[in-house]
């Protein structure tokens, strides 16, 4: 039986989640509960969880706080976040758990089934770091990403990925230092996260940083040619788009 520790300052929400993991997950048991970061630590100390389920904005202070102060730690961690699209993008940029308020059952469930089955992926001090950097950070260059791969952890800054090619399910990132960087995840989902930063995606496998963009090669329908001379495909679909958005560089 694994143990939670139910961290939020608004008793609804307390009962609620309560309820619904009382209910639907019978592998976990409710070992505490608690409204702030000074009583949330307490109940930490007390029970040792194995998941603890946290309040991004308390009273006296953020689940962040929390977290600081129980270093280090080795529960996994889930936060439960009001929507925020700012907040939503550094989650995911961070490779962070999150669930949304007002709390829906199935997502709630869905959180506690994965981190039920990955107890042993817990939560590392630096993808908090990456976390609280992006979510602080309006310059585009201090911004970073957690990638991660089958044994290691990476955070990379924004501006040193020079261009992403998807490999199936797969993303291989191409650093600036020469460094290659496979994840198991879709070109879809870091299009997504990465568009808003100065990245177009050419082609269906190719997502580059119009940083490292050089020139346009019009031989063959089309290439954009990199700094360091690597020639990615444009495709028809989006060459006139990709012309009008170098027009503007």
């Amino acid at each position: 039986m694994l143990r939670l520790v139910i961290i939020d300052d608004m008793q609804n929400a307390r009962e609620l989640i309560e309820s619904l993991v009382k209910k639907n997950c019978k592998q976990i048991q409710v070992v505490g509960v608690a409204e702030s970061v000074k009583s949330g630590i307490q109940v930490i100390k007390q029970h040792n969880p194995d998941i603890v389920l946290l309040d991004i904005q308390m009273q006296d202070g953020t689940g962040f706080d929390l977290l600081n102060k129980c270093k280090p730690f080795n529960f996994r961690v889930i936060f439960i976040s009001a929507y925020e699209e700012y907040a939503l993008k550094a989650f995911k940029f961070s490779a962070l758990d999150y669930i949304l308020k007002p709390i829906d059952s199935n997502e709630l469930i869905a959180a506690m089934d994965k981190a039920s089955s990955n107890l042993q992926q817990t939560n590392t001090s630096q993808n908090l770091e990456v976390f609280e950097n992006n979510y602080s950070q309006e310059n585009r260059d201090a911004k970073k990403i957690v990638l991660k791969t089958l044994d290691s952890i990476y955070a990379v800054k924004i501006k040193d990925i020079v261009h992403c090619q998807s490999e199936e399910n797969y993303t291989r990132f191409f650093l600036n230092d020469g460094r290659k960087i496979l994840i198991s995840k879709p070109l879809k989902e870091y299009d997504e996260l990465l568009s808003e930063l100065g990245f177009f995606r050419t082609h269906q496998s190719h997502l580059i940083n119009l940083d490292y963009f050089e020139h346009f090669k019009k031989t063959d329908g089309g290439f954009a040619v990199l700094k360091d001379t690597t020639v990615i495909p444009v495709s028809s679909r989006k060459k006139d788009l990709f012309l009008q958005i170098i027009d503007n560089l």
